[in-house]
């Protein structure tokens, strides 16, 4: 045991210090998934095809309202894969803990004219 330790000793730690340090992110990280509500048509595949019901839309075509609930979502990525106009990216956001549910949702509109 003691040949281990000091084998061990004058190494570098494996760990970081997140989050004083933080690691860099790496290409095709899925973060939170965000709507470009002037490229969506609202045609609902995003909602129908989400494994955890993390979407939710609200009305039909044009006039549709969007939630996402980031406390169901798996960031699978299955709703920008799925939206045929590619309305929704994935972003490198990826810190989205927090202590009040109602914060968790987000909501996309079109805006009105």
């Amino acid at each position: 045991m003691v040949r281990e330790l000091l084998k061990h000793l004058f190494k570098k730690p494996c760990t970081v210090k997140y989050p004083a340090e933080r690691p860099p992110l790496f290409e095709g990280l899925r973060g939170r998934p965000v709507w470009d509500m002037g490229r969506c048509i609202g045609c609902g595949l995003c909602s129908h095809i989400c494994p955890s019901g993390a979407v939710e839309m609200i009305g039909k075509g044009l006039k549709a309202v969007i939630r996402h609930h980031v406390d169901r979502c798996m960031f699978c990525g299955q709703c920008a894969e799925s939206c045929p106009r590619g309305a929704i990216t994935m972003t490198n956001e990826y810190e989205l803990a927090g202590y009040d549910r109602s914060r968790m949702v987000y909501e996309y509109r079109r805006e009105e004219h």
